[in-house]
């Protein structure tokens, strides 16, 4: 099923959605080499709390019988794509990217989910790395803006695979986009490639939704680390990630987890 929401509930992510934007923001502010990304994960916990909110990552299962979802941030570094155990302890290296993909729940109690995710880069990182990030950044805007009542999701699909691939990189096909706001995972799934099960779901004003480009250097596939959680290229090559939280207006989409400081 797929949620329609209302002024009301886009209002009340609207501004979970800002709080989540300041908390990555802050996050963001403390990446340098030497820093352990189990200190950026408490630092989340903490200004997430601070501000009202609710972790939706930490203590998420998939099923009733699954294990649950040991941090607050998903961090995935390098090669790692995505869902990266944030409670690890490892020491950030200059040339690494670094992945912070980040959810909450607004108010804590019986609020709303947003959900949104950056790569950013480590001291100097190869050019490599930075036109992966250039690019997926990119894809990601190139998507959203397809996004407007009466356009298909393939619309979304075509415009971020066909950036990603014109510039050599690849998209992974087995993650993909959701549905967000009343559930941490809502239909629909939106996949960033062009797939006609769920491309051709029509648009409506009020849906609202999480657009997330997968990239990678080399091929899509992709692996499970030892730990259960960790997914990474199947290939050892570097992956990007860039998501944000939008909700369908009348004429387009409101980016629901862009932060304005003003």
């Amino acid at each position: 099923m797929i949620y329609i929401k209302s002024e009301k509930e886009i209002n009340v992510m609207r501004q979970g959605g800002r709080i989540l934007a300041s908390v990555l923001d802050e996050i963001i502010k403390e990446v340098k080499v030497g820093v352990n990304i189990k200190d950026l994960d408490k630092l989340a916990d903490d200004l997430i709390i601070k501000h009202g909110g609710k972790p939706s990552f930490k203590g998420y299962k998939n099923k009733k019988d699954d294990p649950a979802f040991p941090s607050v941030m998903c961090i995935s570094i390098n090669s790692e794509v995505v869902h990266g155990d944030g409670t690890r302890s490892i020491i950030l290296q200059d040339g690494d990217i670094v992945d912070f993909d980040i959810g909450m729940q607004y108010p804590a109690k019986n609020g709303l989910y947003t959900d949104m995710s950056k790569t950013v880069p480590v001291g100097e990182i190869s050019n490599e790395a930075e036109k992966l990030l250039r690019v997926t950044e990119k894809s990601l805007e190139l998507g959203l803006k397809q996004i407007k009542p009466g356009n298909k999701l393939k619309d979304i699909q075509k415009a971020i695979q066909d950036y990603v691939e014109g510039n050599g990189f690849s998209v992974v096909r087995s993650l993909t986009g959701h549905g967000v706001g009343k559930e941490v995972h809502e239909e629909p799934m939106i996949p960033n490639y062009v797939e006609e099960k769920f491309g051709n779901i029509i648009i409506e004003k009020g849906m609202t939704l999480a657009i997330e480009p997968m990239v990678n250097v080399g091929n899509y596939e992709i692996k499970t680390l030892d730990d259960g959680w960790t997914v990474a290229t199947s290939d050892n090559k570097l992956s990007a990630h860039f998501e944000h939280t939008i909700a369908v207006t009348e004429n387009g989409c409101e980016i629901l987890t862009k932060y304005d400081s003003r």
